[in-house]
């Protein structure tokens, strides 16, 4: 894998675009809908019924861009990550526990960003069945419509302050946000915050040339050291000392 100094490529264009379209989607769809139900909002509209549509038509586009990585040749890389999403390790299970956060060895994501990612999809899903019954609700008997209204202005509810929480996690996190826009991050960054992927892409680099280099050693020496220090942090004494 050919990089710059220093630079690991974390997303590669195709990746950065599906993120960028879905995101604007999103908050077009946010935006749209706030003002449609919310009451002080939907009371400043001045075309509703535009609004509607854009937010019926953003709805209907939502899975597109995902598809599109999922399913164009270049979407090696998307295709790879998404199915990161769905691996869990020992680490990522002892992530959740902030006693043990600083000592685990994380792949190219942590569990959040693995639970937003699942919770997004699923979303998809959900906004585009139920907000399909609402627009297109003559078939359907009453019950039906009532339970997909519900679900739709919940799941809403549930997205807004997932997305707002992303975006904040995402301005605290300059190098993590860079690679969403540039596509790399700091190697430094790399082994520090994902030691694990750190590892993949060294290997990667080296084509297994180097015997004497095992970045994945590494990284499980320092997950065992860690855990040593958090078992002497509990009152355990360490053999030999």
């Amino acid at each position: 894998m050919s990089t710059a100094r220093g630079r690991i490529p974390r997303f590669d264009r195709l990746e950065r675009i599906v993120h960028w379209c879905n995101a604007t989607l999103f908050l077009v769809l946010l935006a749209t809908g706030a003002s449609l139900y919310a009451g002080p909002l939907s009371t400043i509209v001045a075309h509703r019924h535009a609004v509607k549509t854009i937010h019926v038509y953003a709805g209907l586009l939502l899975p597109v861009p995902l598809l599109a990585g999922l399913l164009l040749p270049a979407g090696r890389q998307f295709r790879s990550d998404v199915s990161r999403f769905n691996r869990w390790t020992t680490d990522d299970q002892r992530w959740w526990s902030r006693r043990n956060r600083a000592s685990v060895q994380l792949g190219k994501f942590n569990p959040g960003q693995k639970l937003n990612a699942i919770f997004v999809a699923a979303s998809i899903v959900l906004m585009l069945v139920t907000g399909s019954i609402m627009r297109w609700f003559k078939p359907f008997p009453d019950t039906i419509r009532t339970g997909a209204t519900f679900v739709h202005d919940w799941v809403f509810v549930l997205l807004l302050v997932v997305v707002i929480g992303h975006i904040m996690i995402a301005l605290a996190d300059v190098d993590s946000l860079r690679s969403m826009i540039r596509g790399w991050v700091p190697e430094p960054w790399a082994r520090r915050e994902r030691p694990r992927w750190w590892a993949e892409v060294v290997a990667e680099r080296s084509g297994g040339d180097d015997d004497s280099a095992d970045p994945l050693g590494h990284v499980e020496a320092s997950r065992d050291e860690g855990l040593g220090e958090a078992r002497v942090g509990t009152g355990e004494m360490p053999v030999g000392e």
